[in-house]
């Protein structure tokens, strides 16, 4: 159990240094205009706009950084990820974020969204770790917070864990949390086109602690074709 939680403590280290990086990508704005640049993430100081999520941004190397909170643009690009502007649905809440980004895993007719999102007192994002980071880890467990894996960050800050959740829907509108009750029915749905995933998925073959291999294995299927 100890070398599991060194082998995570690692990992997440290394994922946030990597999210401190400037790291080519695009944002467009609230006119739908797509401008280039550098982008950083998960900026450590305080955003703009109260209760909201926010990215640095930079037009070039030598150039000043900027801010911009989620409610200056539509959505944002880091290399292939993809993040979109969200409000936390229903009565959910994101480390006290109004609004915020999440990531679009599957940009299908059902889209499926992933964040990692902030339980503590910190105020973290929801995209404060990689979305890359735990999704394959653990069991996948449900809570009133989330379905996904817990990472407890710790510190005096009260930054206290960060949760991968996945979300569904044909838009941030309609998202809805992804949870071990509707996981099959759900992800059927949103990889119906390619009948053996979901055939697997039925078969109970994947879950919420597998979903960075389900993902893969859903884009290879497809991919074949």
């Amino acid at each position: 159990m100890r070398s599991i939680l060194i082998i995570l403590f690692f990992m997440l280290m290394y994922v946030s240094a990597k999210s401190q990086k400037w790291q080519p990508g695009s944002f467009t704005d609230t006119k739908g205009n797509k401008v280039t640049g550098l982008i950083r993430e998960n900026p450590s100081t305080k955003g703009p706009i109260k209760d909201e999520g926010y990215i640095e941004v930079k037009d070039g190397e030598k150039s000043n950084p900027y801010k911009l909170s989620a409610s200056d643009i539509q959505s944002f690009t880091i290399g292939k990820d993809s993040f979109v502007v969200a409000h936390a649905p229903g009565n959910s809440n994101w480390s006290k974020k109004e609004l915020d980004f999440v990531k679009v895993a599957l940009d299908e007719q059902i889209k499926l969204y992933v964040a990692n999102v902030g339980t503590g007192s910190g105020g973290g994002h929801a995209v404060n770790v990689s979305p890359e980071f735990g999704a394959g880890v653990g069991t996948g467990g449900y809570s009133g917070a989330g379905g996904g894996v817990a990472v407890n960050l710790g510190g005096s800050g009260g930054h206290g864990k960060v949760i991968t959740t996945y979300y569904y829907g044909a838009t941030t509108a309609e998202m809805e949390q992804l949870t071990p009750i509707n996981f099959k029915d759900v992800m059927s749905d949103v990889m119906g086109d390619e009948p053996d995933v979901v055939e697997k998925i039925q078969a109970g073959q994947f879950n919420l602690g597998n979903m960075d291999k389900l993902i893969a294995y859903f884009k290879q299927v497809k991919a074949s074709h």
